[in-house]
């Protein structure tokens, strides 16, 4: 068995015409999980889903980006709550680690941690599968709310942190998401050594653009199939062991 699932792609960061081509040239991509950005890509995943049903949705607000006012939060929420039938999980939401380090940052951590806290409310109300934005110094505080609310099925996406973080995330039976980068980031290959196969999923994170051999090329969920053959490498786990486990951590834990 060959088939995969990228379990973290923007669908709505692509044309029209690339969703398309991307549709017609799927190689045993089975599904894709969309994540989206703010409310206006939440409202374009749904169309999206409905007009490619191997496409699933999760609705959210990246936290890379200033919030927006109470108004602007609370008509997401609002449209969040009445779409909720057609999400599969919440996401992407999270805490903001690149534009905190960016000359543009002069805000508080405080209104992130508060909304973050809310999807998670949502996602442990709802009984949903939340994909988290969390990386390096994030990591502790996020896995804290996580566990005071009682969610147990977090997928900490393009995973980065310390080996104490990994462990606490392995004890809690949460996932991380592996993109192409496996190919070219040693960083991210000890991260795939460290954590046992049944708590991996793949994922591109497209239209996030990658090095290596996938220099140039517009990211494409067939990638996925170089990561997999990379990380059963990387494991010592056959190919098709590492397909066969990949594909059922992620049907299972979006309840596909």
């Amino acid at each position: 068995m060959r088939k995969i699932i990228d379990s973290h792609i923007h669908l709505d960061k692509y044309l029209d015409e690339e969703i398309h081509t991307m549709m017609e040239t799927l190689d045993e991509v089975e599904m894709l999980i969309s994540v989206s950005y703010d409310l206006e890509s939440c409202k374009r995943n749904s169309h999206i889903s409905k007009v490619y049903p191997q496409v699933k949705t999760a609705f959210g607000f990246h936290p890379e980006q200033a919030i927006g006012s109470d108004k602007e939060m609370a008509d997401l929420f609002q449209w969040v709550y009445s779409h909720f039938d057609e999400m599969i999980a919440v996401g992407e939401v999270g805490l903001p680690f690149y534009l905190r380090t960016s000359t543009s940052w002069n805000s508080s951590l405080e209104p992130y941690l508060e909304l973050l806290e809310e999807w998670v409310k949502l996602a442990s109300k709802k009984n949903l599968p939340i994909s988290l934005h969390a990386i390096y110094d994030d990591v502790p505080t996020v896995c804290s709310l996580i566990e005071r609310h009682s969610i147990e099925h977090a997928l900490f996406h393009w995973f980065k942190g310390a080996e104490t973080d990994m462990d606490r995330i392995i004890q809690n039976g949460h996932f991380i998401s592996l993109t192409p980068d496996l190919f070219y980031e040693e960083e991210i290959q000890h991260i795939a050594k460290h954590f046992p196969l049944s708590q991996i999923m793949v994922e591109t994170d497209g239209p996030w653009p990658f090095e290596g051999p996938f220099r140039g090329r517009m990211t494409h969920p067939n990638m996925i199939h170089q990561t997999i053959k990379q990380l059963s490498e990387l494991k010592a786990i056959s190919l098709e062991k590492t397909y066969e486990t990949l594909y059922v951590n992620t049907k299972q834990f979006f309840r596909l």
